[in-house]
């Protein structure tokens, strides 16, 4: 049986050319849908929790394409892939509400470093104890699903080195996140960190992967992965979801997948151990994504992203095609064959075009796919 899933998805609204321009103000109080983010050069919308990925489709889909719509009506305006400023500036906040102070907050407290554009996975799980055990594998695993999804190689016209830059500058917040024994452990951490300020409110909690819900931390109902980059494409989006939900069905068929459980390094240090060597991992896959040397959190060994990721597919390709959703499963073997975004942009940067040609050749792609896309899609679904 699947589970439900949604997305949050942050986006750059600007020029062709490549310009990022806040329009979030006029596009939130016009369209159904879609919210506004502290800075007004993004802006985000959300799908309703659903099972069927073809269904998970449209929901991309449509607002993107009533988006793109009401953007032309304002002017020559378009959708910016990428999770970073790529061109710039980024030396400003540009405020989307003024008023209110927890905007205020972000602003003075981590300047540009949040103003990214990512994608939101959430999945389904009502069961407190097995959503922690799930928050647990999928944390230890989140490097692998930045590897497949950098998208971030520049950063205010400059190739920064690094192929998600968003992950590199993001504030992670709090700085030391333990894995969550229980829920019971995560409710009594939550409320240690509101008292001690290290966390603004129960949104504060700023990390790859969180357990969320209704009325955090006390009613949760599903696990959110907050570490993608933004994917352009909805099929690889897709792709990705079906590799985090066959491995969730396969820790339920196998609770012994638990990190606390199956890892072997030492019981008295395994927790603060396995968050060291998951930091190091993001840092690393941020860095060089799919080439990034990591170490597997069962015993440490050296292995390069993409052949875990690979490793991981043929082990949960049967789980997935015994689920009907091994066809949405498959494209995860083009990006590892073909590379990420990031990837597939420094190849075109290093073959000489600029990093400006770079963009407005992404910008062009991604709105053509997306029409057709969308004249697939979203008459059928409205039907």
């Amino acid at each position: 049986m699947l589970l439900s899933k949604g997305f949050e998805i942050e986006m750059y609204t600007g020029t062709p050319a490549g310009e990022i321009v806040g329009l979030s103000d006029r596009i939130v109080a016009n369209l159904n849908g879609f919210v506004r983010e502290p800075d007004s050069r993004n802006v985000e919308y959300t799908t309703p929790p659903l099972c069927q990925y073809e269904k998970l489709l449209c929901e991309l889909v449509r607002p993107r394409h009533e988006l793109r719509q009401y953007l032309r009506g304002l002017g020559n305006y378009t959708l910016i892939p990428g999770s970073t400023l790529a061109l710039g500036p980024v030396d400003r906040f540009y405020r989307s509400d003024p008023g209110n102070p927890y905007h205020s907050y972000i602003e003075q407290t981590y300047g540009t470093t949040v103003v990214t554009a990512s994608v939101h996975i959430n999945i389904g799980i009502a069961d407190p104890e097995l959503l922690m055990r799930a928050c647990r594998l999928v944390r230890v695993e989140a490097p692998l699903y930045l590897a497949l999804t950098a998208s971030s190689p520049f950063l205010g016209g400059q190739v920064t080195g690094s192929h998600s830059s968003r992950w590199q500058v993001f504030p992670k917040t709090p700085a030391q996140v333990p894995l969550f024994t229980s829920h019971i452990h995560h409710i009594q951490w939550m409320e240690e960190q509101l008292a001690a300020g290290t966390m603004q409110n129960v949104r504060h909690l700023w990390s790859s992967v969180r357990p969320n819900g209704d009325r955090r931390p006390y009613n949760l109902n599903r696990l959110e992965l907050r570490i993608c980059d933004l994917i352009s494409d909805p099929v690889a989006l897709l792709a990705v979801t079906a590799l985090i939900e066959a491995r969730l069905i396969q820790l339920m068929q196998n609770p012994g997948l638990d990190p606390l459980v199956m890892s072997t390094f030492p019981t008295d240090s395994r927790n603060a151990d396995l968050v060291a060597l998951t930091d190091a991992n993001e840092a690393a896959a941020a860095k060089h994504s799919l080439d990034a040397e990591l170490r597997h959190w069962q015993d440490g060994r050296p292995i390069v992203a993409q052949d875990w990721i690979q490793q991981l597919y043929e082990e949960v390709w049967p789980i997935a095609k015994a689920n009907g959703i091994g066809c949405f499963l498959s494209p995860v073997k083009k990006i590892l064959r073909e590379g990420n975004e990031a990837q597939r942009w420094l190849r075109q940067h290093e073959a000489g075009q600029s990093i400006p040609q770079v963009v407005q050749g992404a910008i062009a792609e991604v709105a053509s796919s997306e029409a057709l896309l969308a004249r697939e899609l979203c008459e059928p679904c409205a039907a």
